[in-house]
């Protein structure tokens, strides 16, 4: 138990020690800028101070010789002496009094640039970490959605062979038990194969008609057997698209069989399709619960299912709508997902 809760710790143990030393880094870049900032600063000012000062020595010189009799002594009001040493003591007292505000400045400086280093620190890891715990919860997910099938045959297989003597008859439906285990297997292997497909794959585009894609999609759906008494409708307006045709197929079949999936037994999909200015959108809604709304910021996420109560009853893995997320963006396309004012469910695709 210890073991695990160091495991847990250990991803925020470590993103917070690269914080600290981003933070580090920031906080040495403006330590050095201030520094240098500092002594060009002072050094300016002394140029300035002195060349003032001989200016001024200059000016005085020519009137006390014009107006008055000076004698060069440093006591002497009127001697240039005298002018100087006043002259120095009043630039050494600027030159202090300008290192303490300086002093003064450059800690303010330090002390808020590190605080917002460190903010900014935070704000720079964010995605990193994020997209960490996203990958840290697929993974878990993506291993347990493996776990389940194979304890469940194992179980299955381990109770059977305890029999003493079965019949033909119970050893095929055994057989046939394990086969609907491997198939879901198979299907989660696909799934997440072809996320990996669809990420790091240039796809190529050309102009097709998207009414046929839609009707291919929706025959596709409609010989399953759990859409056999789904009504479909459609009414899509046919227009030339610059999309992959096999992978929209692969989308809005999804699409489709989510719609079957959520929407309630014997009701309706409907699949919509309008053409824009400079856009395509496809609609598929269905006549369902609709999303949950604290469902919806997610719902796209891999292995992210929802309502656990809705999604125990259904089958999948969660990986469906993000795979059609990926396969959106393949096409230079955007996926939404939103509830539509009569209820149910409605995504929208929208292709440039």
């Amino acid at each position: 138990m210890r073991d695990n809760l160091k495991q847990l710790q250990l991803p925020t143990d470590l993103f917070e020690s690269a914080r600290v030393k981003l933070t580090a880094f920031y906080f040495a870049i403006l330590v050095v800028f201030c520094v240098v900032l500092s002594i060009g600063f002072r050094a300016a000012t002394d140029y300035e101070l002195d060349r003032g000062g001989l200016a001024e020595r200059g000016t005085v010189h020519q009137l006390f010789q014009r107006y008055y009799q000076t004698y060069d002594t440093p006591t002497y009001p009127g001697s240039d002496q005298y002018f100087m040493n006043a002259q120095a003591r009043q630039a050494d007292a600027t030159r202090r009094n300008l290192n303490r505000d300086l002093f003064a400045f450059d800690v303010l400086l330090l002390f808020a640039g590190a605080v917002v280093s460190y903010w900014y620190a935070g704000r720079t890891l964010a995605p990193i970490e994020e997209a960490h715990e996203q990958q840290k919860r697929f993974t878990s997910d993506a291993s347990h959605e493996l776990r389940t099938p194979l304890a469940s045959m194992r179980l299955e297989n381990e109770v059977f062979l305890r029999q003493k003597s079965f019949t033909e008859q119970e050893a095929r439906e055994q057989i046939a038990s394990n086969l609907e285990e491997v198939e879901r297997l198979e299907k989660l292997a696909g799934n997440l194969l072809a996320l990996n497909k669809f990420q790091h794959t240039d796809m190529p585009h050309t102009p097709v008609n998207i009414a046929e894609v839609v009707d291919e999609a929706v025959k596709r759906v409609q010989g399953r057997k759990d859409a056999r008494k789904i009504t479909f409708t459609q009414d899509v307006k046919p227009a030339k698209v610059d999309i992959n045709r096999e992978s929209v197929v692969e989308l809005l079949a999804i699409l489709l069989d989510n719609a079957v999936k959520y929407g309630q037994g014997g009701g309706k999909v409907e699949v919509g399709g309008v053409l824009g200015s400079e856009t395509y959108t496809v609609t598929v809604r269905d006549h369902g619960p609709g999303i949950a709304e604290y469902d919806l910021p997610h719902i796209f996420e891999r292995m992210y299912r929802g309502d656990k109560a809705r999604s125990s009853r259904v089958s999948g893995h969660g990986i469906g709508l993000s795979l059609a997320q990926q396969i959106a963006e393949a096409n230079e396309a955007t996926l939404a997902a939103a509830n539509a004012p009569g209820g149910g469910a409605v995504f929208t695709l929208t292709l440039q």
